[in-house]
């Protein structure tokens, strides 16, 4: 027989029992909310309940911010319950409702994303219409289209690249353990330096938009390599001779220059010094290259097989000659052949232009070379003279 104290202790632990489930469900469970205690009812419409159930979680944002109450069959779909604490944050009206998978095992919530922030919010009653309600794609679906998917392909084809595939990978097992433990390194060090990562994927979208913005610039560039490569393509029996030719064309071109190789630089830099004397008379120059063609041509009308065909017209005075600046020269006969100094002086000192008379005052002037920089050689009266003869460079004459 049950005494009377031991009833009272089990009454007793019914009752802690009893209050200790309670709260546990109503705090951390959220049971509560299913009966109306401090929270508020929304409806969301739905084309179908796409797998949600009573007392799913509702969110916020990814936040937990009530549970699913009751599911209503209406005539354009089902009808959910939404109760919402009241110490959760205000939701805006202007929201959509995601049913989403929590987990691969088809764990479905509610998820609650508004369009803008601020007023007017959700509150008891509101109703978030059809139009703004996203599903998850139907199981059904899913595997009526993987259905296809399968049918679509057909087996000998896949049972050729599974072959092919297992024959790639056949022995590449270290090569693959070491590309996976090399991402994992590049993924490890890319979260080490995230701000420096996270630049990156920024600007990698300048980079990408200025590849867009010279699209047009780049499929030339490719449609003018492919014409390269078509062209070297016609013309492989000329490359491979040059291909076939180049190597015993490098070997004399290496044995001259191993032959010149002590003078090959002394020439280079004599044809330097002739270079620099040549480059301020390049007009000069550019005339006797014009003109050397048809005095040659002209030389080839005058002599002919028969004998030299010319004519010779004196023009002594036709201009006058030049008489200014050889006052100081003496005349002297011909047939004096006794020496006399030469008159260094004399020359033709009219002005330029002044006449059609040759001196050097028509000819045209190289102008003036460009000053000497600081620092280069200048040969002075104590620099000793150079080795030029044949003799001095043999060191025949005692030197």
């Amino acid at each position: 027989m049950i005494t009377r104290r031991v009833r009272v202790q089990v009454v007793a632990f019914v009752l802690i029992a009893l209050v200790g489930v309670s709260y546990v469900g109503a705090r951390y469970a959220g049971l509560d909310t299913l009966f109306g205690a401090n929270a508020y009812v929304v409806k969301a419409r739905l084309a179908d309940s796409g797998g949600v159930f009573t007392n799913a979680e509702v969110t916020y944002r990814g936040v937990g911010i009530g549970r699913v109450g009751e599911l209503h069959l209406v005539a354009d779909g089902v009808e959910v319950d939404l109760r919402l604490r009241d110490d959760a944050p205000r939701v805006p009206a202007d929201v959509d409702v995601i049913v989403a998978n929590r987990s691969a095992v088809g764990e479905q919530y509610l998820d609650l994303r508004p369009r803008r922030d601020g007023e007017p919010y959700l509150r008891d009653g509101s109703v978030i219409s059809r139009d703004r309600a996203t599903l998850p794609l139907p199981s059904e679906t899913v595997l009526l289209n993987l259905d296809r998917l399968v049918e679509s392909v057909p087996g000998d084809e896949l049972r050729s690249v599974v072959d092919e595939l297992y024959l790639a990978t056949q022995g590449t097992g270290p090569s693959l353990q070491a590309l996976l433990d090399a991402s994992t390194s590049v993924t490890k060090a890319a979260t080490e330096h995230l701000p420096q990562t996270t630049a990156l994927i920024t600007d990698a979208g300048t980079v990408l938009a200025t590849q867009v913005a010279t699209g047009a610039a780049i499929k030339d560039f490719a449609a003018n390599t492919k014409l390269i490569a078509e062209q070297l393509g016609r013309s492989d029996g000329d490359l491979r001779a040059v291909l076939a030719t180049a190597p015993g064309a490098a070997a004399e071109i290496s044995t001259l220059l191993r032959d010149t190789g002590p003078t090959l630089g002394v020439l280079f830099a004599d044809l330097l010094t002739t270079a620099n004397v040549l480059a301020p008379r390049r007009a000069g120059l550019e005339q006797l290259l014009v003109a050397t063609p048809q005095a040659v041509a002209a030389a080839a009308d005058v002599i002919r097989p028969d004998g030299a065909h010319f004519a010779l017209t004196t023009t002594f005075f036709d201009p006058m000659p030049c008489v200014a600046g050889y006052e100081g020269t003496r005349y002297r006969n011909g047939l004096d052949t006794s020496p006399a100094p030469w008159n260094t002086n004399a020359r033709c000192a009219l002005p330029p232009g002044a006449g059609n008379v040759r001196g050097s005052q028509n000819a045209p002037s190289p102008g003036v070379p460009p000053a000497t920089k600081p620092g280069s050689y200048l040969p002075t009266q104590d620099t000793p003279r150079l080795r030029s003869s044949l003799t001095e460079l043999l060191s025949l004459d005692g030197g």
